[in-house]
């Protein structure tokens, strides 16, 4: 027997390089997953390894938190096809014609609610590229400021409630989804402050950074206004704000919060004469897919996790970073630089999935607060979108502008990769801006 020869804590060692090599060939993550977790398994402890299989993807088709995934997904994806976004996105605007930069803070304002309403970072960069990007490029705003702004206002989806990322992590790390909702929207306001606040000292500085609206783009009438903030601006933020309150206050989990949330974006939908049946097709349709590949994913690295785990390579990898005795901060510091490392080449799910229940037994064992740890991963994936030379944000954003040039997008991206650092260590070094708003709602 090979376990004879090579112990089962190298043997997860060897389990984690050959996956990494896997993925960043090419390979698709679910099979290489499944089947890397099956051989390594079976070398290190037989025929165990079917039963955990069986037992790790029979827990994710039962856990109820889960199931809120594809009702999120589908109230995001129809409150995009209805044009809803749109409509929002010129009620604003309307609203701050005549204020310096009052497209960037459209667009931050929008991205708020449209995080909140998708929780896909690629939806929510491509939507407000094609919202924003000609009325910028029509009131001569500066390129690149205005591509950091939509990026970094794109990526606020992976972190605002209800974001996708969360219900996902939420089981993973056997926390509360509602105390990691709660726990992400202070500092996803943090992020969206610094973001308008940036924007606004550059168009003191510059005025030509960001000019006041032209007459010929503003409202005729302050009727005109209010209309649209009646039509455009109440409903999509009502219905986003009483699916997430609805959550944090405890009158519904997340599950039935989603479906509500789901019902009410076709109801919109309904009433904006939005909805057809091509569009409601189009829209359960790409909802089965990014669910099914969610779901699939989940399953695959609960079981990979599971033989890694069994393995006994965590207790290990635990053993010797704690036995290095160096400062707790600087072994989270290197973690916090592996994940913005692997969040260059691969997405959240991944990450998420793979990475983070691996460094788990390290975590508890430094002793950090898990809900904060996890917004910390959440904000540090987050700046990884931003960040050159991956970037995928850029990517998304270039490929519904392509008169922009990728060198601008990067340089704009890049003035806000340096704002979400700031964020991630004032979130280190305030913990309470995280675990406050939970505690008070909660308890601690």
């Amino acid at each position: 027997m090979i376990a004879e020869i090579i112990s089962p804590a190298t043997l997860g060692f060897i389990l984690v390089a050959v996956m990494l090599f896997a993925i960043f060939v090419g390979f698709p993550i679910s099979f290489t997953l499944i089947f890397l977790g099956f051989f390594f398994g079976y070398l290190g402890f037989g025929p165990l390894v079917f039963y955990l299989m069986t037992l790790q993807f029979s827990m994710v088709m039962t856990e109820q938190a889960l199931a809120a995934v594809p009702l999120f997904v589908f109230m995001g994806i129809m409150m995009e096809q209805a044009g809803l976004m749109e409509r929002l996105f010129s009620s604003v605007q309307l609203m701050l014609a005549r204020v310096r930069g009052s497209l960037y803070y459209a667009v931050l304002f929008v991205s708020v609610i449209f995080a909140a309403a998708t929780g896909i970072v690629g939806a929510s960069v491509t939507i407000l590229g094609i919202m924003a990007a000609k009325s910028m490029n029509r009131s001569k705003y500066d390129v690149r400021l205005a591509a950091g702004t939509i990026t970094a206002g794109g990526t606020l989806g992976i972190l605002i409630p209800p974001s996708i990322m969360l219900v996902v992590m939420g089981p993973i790390m056997e926390i509360p989804v509602t105390d990691l909702f709660a726990a992400a929207i202070i500092p996803g306001i943090l992020l969206a402050l610094l973001y308008a606040g940036y924007t606004t000292i550059r168009c003191w500085q510059n005025p030509n950074l960001g000019p006041v609206l032209p007459e010929e783009m503003r409202a005729t009438s302050m009727k005109q206004v209010w209309v649209e903030f009646f039509l455009g601006l109440v409903p999509p933020a009502a219905l986003v704000f009483a699916a997430l309150g609805s959550i944090l206050f405890g009158f519904a989990t997340p599950t039935e919060a989603a479906g509500c949330g789901a019902m009410g974006a076709m109801l919109l939908a309904l009433a904006y004469k939005k909805l057809t049946f091509n569009k409601l097709q189009e829209a359960l349709v790409k909802t089965l897919e990014i669910t099914a590949l969610i779901m699939v994913l989940v399953a695959a690295s609960n079981f990979f996790g599971s033989v890694f785990s069994r393995l006994g390579t965590p207790m290990v990898l635990t053993d010797f970073l704690l036995g290095l005795e160096i400062n707790k901060y600087f072994i989270l510091f290197i973690v916090m630089a592996m994940i913005f490392l692997l969040g260059w080449p691969l997405e959240w799910v991944p990450i998420v999935l793979i990475i983070i229940p691996i460094i788990l037994p390290l975590i508890e064992s430094l002793g950090f607060n898990l809900t904060w740890f996890a917004i910390l991963v959440a904000v540090n994936l987050q700046t990884a979108w931003l960040s050159p030379p991956v970037a995928l944000s850029a990517y998304f954003l270039k490929g519904v502008v392509p008169e922009w040039d990728l060198k601008d997008i990067y340089i704009g991206m890049m003035q806000f990769m340096v704002l979400q650092i700031i964020g991630l260590i004032l979130i280190v070094i305030f913990p309470k801006l995280v675990l406050w708003l939970p505690n008070m709602i909660y308890g601690p």
